[in-house]
């Protein structure tokens, strides 16, 4: 699509949700919402869950059948999440600045804006931003049982700087 920011389309794909709302007969029906960009409370991502400055917003998730949920997260600078996992898997679609993911036992990968990051079902890793340079990801997971996401223990920064060393910049 000539023109087009894909990532963009990826984006609003993400926050374009599809509800249940009450008809008539008060039977569900499907319908259509928009969540508007910067009409949902920012939060401060928790410190047992992340290192360095990270703001959560958008957080959205609707009840079931539906499983996707999700929200776009900001990470400062060298700021990055704790080692997790997701039962049925990631999507992250970077829309501004770089940053790592990084699988247990594996070497770190450097992403972009532009980038779609998929992380399989139960595979520990972590993601955050480049050590000089702010990052912003939409978080997308599905639940099962009702969890999205497992988290462990937080990346140290002796983890987090051998992980990056050596990376592109």
């Amino acid at each position: 699509m000539r023109g087009v920011n894909k990532a963009a389309l990826a984006i609003g794909a993400a926050c374009l949700s599809i509800p249940a709302t009450a008809g008539a007969d008060n039977a569900k029906e499907p319908g259509v919402s928009v969540i508007r960009e910067g009409s949902t409370e920012k939060s401060v991502g928790a410190s047992a869950n992340f290192t360095g400055a990270a703001e959560v917003e958008g957080r959205f998730q609707r009840e079931t059948p539906a499983r996707i949920g999700g929200a776009t997260v900001t990470f400062a600078p060298g700021a990055r999440t704790a080692w997790h996992t997701h039962p049925l898997g990631q999507t992250l679609v970077v829309t501004r600045g770089h940053g790592y993911v990084q699988q247990w036992g594996q070497p770190a990968e450097r992403f972009g804006p532009g980038d779609v990051v998929w992380i399989g079902p139960g595979i520990k890793h972590w993601h955050g931003a480049a050590p000089d340079e702010a990052m912003t990801h939409v978080a997308l997971a599905e639940s099962r049982g009702g969890q999205s996401v497992a988290w462990d223990a937080l990346v140290s920064d002796a983890q987090y700087a051998e992980a990056v060393r050596n990376q592109p910049r």
